[in-house]
């Protein structure tokens, strides 16, 4: 079977006994930045497992990108040299949510590899968990594994918990496993096991039970309804349907390598060292195009660093193959042609991939260039040092920020005799894991609140949709200091959980609402809204005076004003996504926003600056949606009908089976939980303020609508009327007045440069020393009142007037130091800069590099300049000896 056959097989089989066969979730899970990217099947069903959020079905089955990079998850090193490891993977899944358990998984993950992929009942083991000191041995599935499928005993076999049990984290749901192993060698050795020949046999298909919730502190209790979480690799199961040995030999991956191997000009199979490169190669291209396509622009932070680090891995690997860069975005196509079809998004994202791609490539090798200059400067001073060991973490800084491959830099380490600190380096790298961890979106604040998970699903249901007050509401729960308090006393801070509420609890970018609560005995402020869990809004609040307490009815009131500038601002974003996507492209997505009474905010993908022109039609577009005077439709339908019509997800929104669509005629249709205006005229005069980069492909947006876009624009006028009255001039004649005013400045500042430049030169004939050492002309001089631009003119000059100059060229700039030193024809034909630069830049405290014929370096120490030049015959003299 190929890959196509084993995924629709699966999936057909489960859809058959009652599962919801749901789309895998984007790698980026929108609704869990806790995970850099989604790495099993079960992600998209977390808070399902945990109770917090509740489902139409109890029966689901998919298939699941993953990628596994990053973490505890991090097999990067092992793709390409074994068989079955992988950055990007599918993850084929069945699961229930309280319904059905044990007995039911196992009867059908037999049927389903016996009958169904028909594998040789001969060939399959079990393995279950063992048990240990904290819970007993999971007997019943080995049971139901014996009697029910009737596998012999000897096949049956008990592992440790390290190898079948399962936890989500130190808390929360967790239970043993079950696994399914493929015997790849039969007939050998009859006391093997899984345990003692992992080479042997192949972990095809793992089952969890869900059936303990492990509590803080210690202990356990038993889950009231057990779940089931199960994952197949669609990788390794096809590699066996396919009756291969290796995942590289089916056909996810051979399209590639052959396409790859062609371009190479070298046959897969043949050498164990270019085979592993192709493997590597391949392996990246897949999950580097489902990246991009996602968004994910390469850079140094979070995401974007690992998708660097995957494309740079598999470029240093095309130079092994002597492929020449750029080469990897003409090969994202094949990975199209055969995930295409299961992922039809690929197509529609794939110009724009190679565009990204290919920018990083060209980038890659510019990085390279200025990667070694920088690890020549650091190998010469620690050399300088009489150091014989390159710090770690230096080592580590040059491969994560300036792309220097690791085994590159050994290289060069080891043609100076130095030894890396390995240790140094790998502190390095788990710091940086640490760090790149996304935080949890529920924050400590919410964990400080005891007893709040009990409220779930019970209280606050929101009716701010229609209404923007809501009279008789009851007061649930007061917490205060981390705990729930009876009441909340005059002057008191604290949190109120209503029965009902008008109030947007923050969420999707749009801020909390503000507003009052009243009741007969206490007046209170809302200064923010938010939901730390489904279900549940938290009004945080100072009362003003009175008492508030648990039972209190009130009136609850949203500041309108605060209310409305939010509507307008949350549409507007609506309208300027749509707006980026017409006319920068359909690759533009969401990557964060803020929408606030008085402004909005708007983050997006993008690999490159947005033109002015460009940027001038986003805001036309937007303004001209405001003046069609669109209808905003909001309804609610299940996700997968949404996402069918062709609603955008935004960023950061958590979303349930039934979700609200936010349609604005044919401009634009989102899922959004938002309040919006009821049509776009409301929303008035849209202005956008600013574009800027905020990160390695990510720009930013911040515009202002309605009376803000108003106050702006009289701003504006009033600035212009000031340099009108500054210049003399008004209209149309301001621009034709500033340029000359400008061009004026421009060219007295040139006169002033070469007047400067002029006097440094005369200075430099009257009072240079030149001092004759091997046949060289040494001419040491300390210039001021000159920058770096013109003192490397000034040294040009000096050193084309005699072939056979040193120059050195030495000033205290900034209260630093700054050392140069130019060489003629002649000299550089005996003499490297490079070397006479770091035998004088420890004078000045610092260090510094460049070319053979020109060196500069920096210091600290800028009284030490003219001791530096002083020793600069004298350091000529050592290196020609």
């Amino acid at each position: 079977m190929d890959s196509q056959d084993v995924r629709r097989i699966f999936l057909e089989f489960f859809a058959a006994r009652g599962h919801r066969v749901v789309p895998s979730s984007p790698l980026i899970l929108p609704s869990d930045p806790t995970l850099l990217f989604a790495n099993a099947g079960m992600n998209q069903f977390k808070d399902v497992f945990r109770g917090r959020e509740k489902r139409p079905y109890s029966r689901a089955a998919s298939s699941q990108k993953c990628l596994r990079v990053s973490g505890k998850h991090n097999d990067l090193e092992e793709v390409g040299r074994t068989p079955r490891h992988h950055t990007f993977f599918e993850m084929l899944g069945n699961f229930s949510f309280g319904d059905y358990f044990k007995q039911e998984a196992i009867v059908w993950a037999w049927e389903l590899v016996t009958e169904h992929f028909r594998i040789d009942p001969e060939r399959l083991c079990a393995t279950v968990f063992e048990g240990d000191a904290n819970f007993p041995g999971d007997e019943e599935a080995a049971e139901i594994w014996r009697r029910e499928v009737g596998l012999p005993a000897d096949r049956v076999i008990a592992l440790s918990r390290k190898d079948n049990f399962w936890q989500m984290g130190d808390t929360g749901p967790a239970g043993p496993c079950s696994e399914l192993h493929y015997d790849m060698r039969p007939g050998g050795d009859a006391a093997a096991t899984p345990a003692t020949d992992p080479d042997r046999f192949l972990e095809i298909w793992n089952l969890v039970f869900m059936q303990y919730d492990l509590q803080p502190g210690g202990g356990s209790e038993k889950l009231p309804a057990p779940c089931v979480d199960t994952g197949a690799g669609l990788e390794r199961l096809t590699a066996v349907l396919s009756g291969v040995r290796s995942n590289y030999d089916t056909d996810l991956f051979q399209p590639l390598i052959g396409a790859l191997a062609a371009e190479a000009g070298i046959q897969y199979g043949r050498q164990e060292a270019s085979d592993v490169s192709l493997r590597v190669i391949a392996d990246h291209l897949r999950a580097i195009t489902m990246l991009v396509c996602e968004g994910v622009i390469p850079g140094p932070e979070k995401r974007g660093s690992v998708l660097r680090r995957i494309l740079r891995r598999a470029l240093r690997h095309g130079r092994l193959l002597s492929l020449p860069a750029p080469f990897l975005y003409r090969h994202l196509e094949q990975v199209v042609e055969v995930l295409g079809p299961t992922f039809p998004d690929l197509r529609e994202h794939l110009p724009v991939a190679q565009k990204v791609v290919r920018r990083e490539e060209e980038r890659f090798e510019r990085t390279l260039a200025d990667g070694f200059e920088q690890l020549e400067e650091r190998i010469a001073q620690v050399l300088a040092a009489g150091e014989r060991v390159f710090p770690g973490e230096e080592a580590f800084v040059l491969e994560s920020e300036r792309g220097l491959p690791l085994d590159l830099l050994r290289d060069a380490l080891d043609e100076r005799r130095l030894r890396l600190d390995e240790e140094g380096y790998r502190r390095a790298r788990r710091r940086h894991v640490e760090t790149s961890r996304v935080p949890g979106k529920e924050g400590a604040r919410v964990e400080s609140l005891e007893g709040l998970e009990s409220w779930t699903g019970r209280g606050s249901r929101f009716v701010g949709y229609t209404s923007e007050r809501s009279e008789d509401v009851p007061v649930l729960a007061l917490f205060a200091g981390g705990r729930p308090v009876s009441a909340l006393e005059e002057g008191a801070e604290g949190d109120v959980l209503l029965e009902t509420t008008p109030f947007y609890a923050e969420s999707g970018g749009q801020v909390g609402d503000r507003g009052r609560l009243t009741s007969p005995g206490a007046r209170v402020v809302v200064d923010d809204c938010r939901s730390p869990l489904s279900g549940v809004v938290l009004h945080r609040v100072r009362v003003e005076s009175g008492r508030l307490a648990v039972g209190d009815r009130v009136l609850a009131e949203v500041d309108p004003g605060g209310r409305m500038g939010a509507r307008r601002h949350h549409t507007a974003t609506h309208l300027l996504h749509a707006a980026l996507r017409r006319v920068l492209g359909s690759h533009v997505k969401q990557a964060g926003s803020l929408v606030a009474p008085g402004r909005l905010r708007f983050d997006f993908s993008h690999y490159e600056g947005v033109a002015g022109d460009d940027l001038e039609a986003i805001e036309a577009f937007v303004n001209e949606a405001v003046m069609a005077d669109h209808p905003v439709e909001t309804r609610e339908m299940p996700l997968e009908q949404a996402l069918e019509s062709g609603a955008i997800a935004f960023f950061g929104d958590r979303y349930g089976e039934q979700v609200r669509v936010v349609q604005i005629d044919e401009v634009s249709t989102e899922l959004c939980g938002g309040t919006h205006v009821a049509r776009t005229g409301e929303i008035g005069p849209v202005r956008i303020l600013s574009e800027r980069g905020v990160a390695a492909g990510v720009r930013r947006i911040e515009a202002v609508a309605g009376p803000p876009a108003l106050a702006a624009a009289a701003a504006d006028r009033r600035l212009l009327t000031e340099i009108g009255r500054l210049l003399g001039a008004g209209g149309e004649e301001l621009l034709p007045a500033l340029t000359r005013r400008l061009e004026k400045l421009r060219r007295l500042q040139k006169d002033l440069d070469a007047l400067q430049l002029q006097l440094a030169r005369g200075e430099s004939r009257e009072a240079r020393t030149a001092v004759a050492v091997g046949g060289l002309t040494v001419i040491a001089r300390r210039v001021e009142g000159l920058d770096r631009g013109q003192r490397r003119d000034l040294a040009d000059s000096l050193r084309q007037q005699d072939p056979h100059a040193v120059v050195v060229l030495g000033a205290a700039d900034g209260g630093k130091a700054a050392l140069l030193v130019a060489l003629g024809k002649q000299a550089a034909e005996r003499l490297d800069a490079r070397k006479v630069i770091r035998a004088l830049a420890p004078r000045v405290g610092g260090g510094g590099g460049g070319r053979p014929d020109l060196a500069e370096a920096g210091g600290k120490r800028p009284e030490g300049v003219d001791e530096a030049l002083a020793a600069a015959p004298g350091a000529v003299g050592e290196l020609l000896a």
